[in-house]
């Protein structure tokens, strides 16, 4: 395991040590929200977007954030420099900040919480390999698992509770997919185990729309309201089902971390991948449009 840098509630430590109570309700009832940034030329990206939507998550489990932004951003830079020096990294960054109601009594009643605790985890910004960015993901639909309904656990808090990601991405990996499509109760596509996804029918993007249930994915926002604009391509939103893949040409991933990763077949069905595509076009818009921001924002800069 390579060295992961964390800072528990302000403390620095190797991510290895524990730091939480045992009586922590992250680690009893996944009841705990989280942000994931990554850095682009040292520079922390979309971070006003991140936040906006921690505070979101936040609100809708009725979970206080007593930190205040500047503060979490200090703690983030402190916790940067201590990975740095012991791991000696020169390149981006995985920045993850996670936040929970606290420990105290056992008992599912929030009010049993004693004050949040947050722990933030800093380790290299995650690549693909180089064949799986060249060649394209394979990707196979859940059949055992569906995703959860908006009216139960909504799938747009970013919440410490994944098992229905979990269950779905290691059914795809027994069948030798890479990764997971989950559908939704009416069984249409919704997103992958960690990304939104994306089709490109007639060189326009097509993504399923939120109400599908699905996260508001940053990088999935950035490309629908800006990048693909810039790169002048058409959008929309619509409803996605299995049964007519065949109209789409391509087909990719979007997240923080991968930002553009086009998928070369969804079970059976092929897509193209490679020089040409509207995904490569859009990686490309899209690292433009990271650079940019990176010089807009030097007050992010964590190294």
């Amino acid at each position: 395991m390579s060295f992961v840098q964390a800072n528990t509630n302000g403390r620095l430590h190797p991510a290895t040590e524990p730091s939480i109570s045992p009586l922590n309700r992250g680690f009893l009832y996944g009841d705990a929200i989280y942000e994931v940034w990554r850095t682009y030329e040292g520079v922390i990206f979309a971070w006003e977007e991140h936040w906006r939507r921690l505070r979101a998550s936040a609100a809708a489990l009725h979970l206080t954030v007593p930190w205040a932004e500047p503060a979490l951003l200090q703690e983030i830079r402190k916790t940067v420099e201590a990975f740095r020096r012991g791991s000696h990294w020169n390149g981006e960054l995985y920045i993850r900040l996670q936040i929970t109601r606290g420990a105290g009594v056992i008992g599912l009643d929030t009010a049993l919480a004693d004050r949040p605790d947050y722990v933030l985890l800093v380790q290299p910004c995650p690549q693909l390999e180089p064949a799986r960015a060249a060649w394209g993901l394979t990707l196979a639909i859940a059949q055992t698992i569906r995703r959860n309904p908006a009216a139960a656990l909504d799938p747009a808090w970013k919440t410490g509770n994944y098992l229905n990601n979990l269950l779905a991405l290691r059914e795809a990996r027994s069948k030798g997919a890479d990764e997971v499509i989950l559908l939704n109760l009416a069984g249409e596509i919704t997103e992958a185990a960690v990304s939104n996804v994306a089709f490109v029918r007639g060189g326009a993007v097509v993504t399923p729309p939120l109400s599908a249930g699905i996260l508001a994915g940053i990088t999935r926002s950035l490309v629908l309201q800006r990048v693909a604009r810039e790169a002048g391509l058409a959008v929309s939103e619509e409803p996605v089902l299995p049964a007519r893949l065949s109209e789409f040409a391509e087909c990719f991933l979007l997240s923080t971390t991968k930002d553009i990763a086009p998928v070369s077949a969804i079970d059976g069905h092929r897509f193209a991948v490679g020089p040409g595509t509207v995904a490569a076009r859009l990686k490309i818009a899209f690292a433009d449009y990271a650079r940019r921001s990176a010089a807009a924002h030097p007050e992010l800069r964590v190294f």
